[in-house]
């Protein structure tokens, strides 16, 4: 095809197109289970008297903690040893 004078090639772009990049759906199902487990571990340390503002960040952080590290172990069984 001959492009008309004074026009550059597209190279498979066109402006006129309302094509968006598709990205993964954010979320997955580690990260609603470390959700839900928050909520609950909120919800005890609000309404149980023994769980303590120090309780709650302790057990917090080991939870994230967990969690960051099952993300971490999920992402290296991807890896591709070259």
């Amino acid at each position: 095809m001959s492009q008309p004078e004074g026009s550059r090639p597209t190279y498979g772009y066109s402006p006129g197109t309302l094509d968006v990049a598709r990205l993964p759906i954010p979320g997955n199902a580690e990260f609603l289970v470390y959700l839900i487990a928050l909520i609950v571990l909120a919800f005890v340390a609000k309404f149980d008297d023994h769980v303590s503002g120090g309780d709650f960040v302790y057990a917090t952080t080991w939870i994230t903690a967990a969690y960051l590290i099952s993300r971490g172990l999920a992402k290296a069984s991807r890896v591709l040893e070259q």
